[in-house]
């Protein structure tokens, strides 16, 4: 086959439909847990940590960039919300690129998730380090020393011990098992959204419309660059679409969770980003990772809210490394059975989980958030995000002519207007994010280009006719 025809092959839906229905994962989670999946992957780090990071580059206007990156979110979900229906198995955006765009797509695709979900998992971690030290302080008055809990080159720093021990946590959790997981992952999530909703009512009563002036101080570049940050804050809304193949009712489930747990998420976010900004104005946000925690000792000018929402985080952001460390897992699962990284990767255990793979992703997620710092953290898994969502809403316009007949569970309303919006936003963001980030990138890229070309290509189930 000529070289050009190996790297535009398509797996056919069928196929791919085929594997996923003979996985040896086991099929026990419905809608509720799907979209506890969904809004506990989301709801995180991005609102309680990262919205002190993006206030400074809009100001108050950093509500509205919660808003544009809520749009470029929404039209993408629009496209997973009908790719998931249609092609319900592990691999979410590499799977349904693999069915439309072709293999070389694909494997991008593929790679761009790895980045996306491991480095994010550790983003997760580096703010949950945080808001622990931020519960520490509030409860016995001592933290845990710089030395150990902050990434080399931040304030003394030399390792962030705490950031890699809860992922270690997560992974041993991940290997009791999916039913296990998806009831920590229930409580934890509904723990994480009373806890938001007591920040809200606390943080309401130092509300100042003084300290939403002047609104916009960089003007539309910043509320863009800031978005390109948060949008960060809603990644995690496509963690169903990586269980297609432990859904009892994929089709139906799938496209619901997904919209569902957007919608109350950015309901979420907005709240807490008006009310937070408002009660203590952008500097004051700025000033500590642990940024919810700050508003509410100002606001009170006691401890007790302080510790209230800090215990919470350090419950709730837990429920994010968890769900967030799942989904990375199980796209390895996708590709390892399509033999574009070792089979090993596809090995399931006796308690139906994918035990070698989630073991060393375990492994290497805990080392980046023991070593790197947040900020570049976020910002490399907002690329790696909008480069696969971008392909999920190409690969949607794509399907809908290729396959009319397929089967769908939810179907993209306004097409192909809605995908081409969600292209668009998603252009707009990785252009607002900063040069060093297109570096790393860059780098990410070639290398997962040398893999292909040395190994996965060679090695395709689908060249093998397997």
């Amino acid at each position: 086959m000529p070289v050009l025809e190996t790297l535009l092959r398509t797996k056919p839906v069928e196929q791919i439909t085929a594997d996923g229905a003979h996985s040896s994962l086991r099929r026990s989670m419905g809608l509720l847990p799907l979209v506890a999946l969904s809004v506990g992957a989301t709801l995180g780090t991005g609102i309680f940590v990262v919205l002190g990071q993006a206030a400074p580059k809009a100001g108050p206007a950093v509500a509205v960039s919660f808003v544009v990156a809520a749009l470029a979110a929404l039209f993408s979900a629009l496209s997973y919300a009908e790719l998931a229906g249609a092609v319900p198995v592990s691999g979410s955006a590499y799977s349904y690129s693999y069915a439309t765009l072709g293999e070389l797509v694909a494997w991008v695709c593929g790679w761009c998730l790895l980045l996306e979900y491991g480095v994010s998992v550790a983003a997760v971690a580096v703010g949950w380090s945080a808001y622990l030290n931020s519960f520490l302080d509030s409860t016995i008055g001592a933290t845990l020393p710089a030395a150990l809990s902050n990434a080399p080159g931040v304030d003394g720093g030399v390792v962030n011990l705490p950031a890699a021990v809860v992922v270690l946590l997560a992974t041993a959790v991940l290997l009791g098992g999916v039913r296990e997981s998806a009831a920590v992952t229930t409580v934890a999530t509904l723990l994480k959204v009373a806890v938001l909703v007591f920040f809200v009512v606390v943080a309401v009563f130092g509300f100042s419309a003084a300290n939403l002036t002047p609104f916009a101080p960089a003007g539309v570049a910043g509320i863009t660059g800031a978005a390109s940050l948060v949008f960060f804050s809603f990644i995690g809304f496509d963690a169903a679409s990586t269980a297609g193949e432990e859904a009892r009712d994929p089709q139906r489930d799938l496209p619901r969770a997904i919209v569902i747990s957007l919608a109350v998420v950015t309901a979420a976010y907005v709240l807490v980003a008006v009310t937070a900004v408002g009660a203590v104005g952008v500097d004051a946000l700025s000033e500590s990772d642990a940024s919810l925690a700050t508003v509410l000792s100002r606001v009170t000018g006691a401890g007790w809210p302080s510790t209230v929402l800090s215990a919470g985080a350090v419950v709730a952001i837990a429920s994010v490394v968890l769900t967030v460390l799942y989904g990375q897992t199980r796209i390895l699962v996708a590709m390892a059975r399509d033999g574009l990284v070792p089979k090993v990767f596809a090995r399931v255990g006796v308690r139906r989980v994918p035990t070698a793979n989630t073991v060393l992703v375990g492994v290497v997620v805990a080392v980046l958030a023991a070593l790197v710092p947040l900020g570049q953290l976020a910002e490399a898994t907002s690329i790696g995000t909008l480069v696969a969502f971008g392909l999920v809403n190409i690969g949607v316009i794509v399907l809908r002519r290729t396959r009319p007949d397929l089967p769908r569970g939810f179907r993209t309303p306004l097409m192909p207007l809605v995908p081409l919006l969600g292209l668009g936003m998603c252009l707009l963001l990785v252009f607002g994010l900063a040069p060093v980030t297109w570096l790393t990138f860059g780098i990410w890229t070639a290398v997962g280009l040398v893999v292909y070309f040395g190994y996965g290509r060679r090695r395709s189930a689908l060249a093998r006719g397997e």
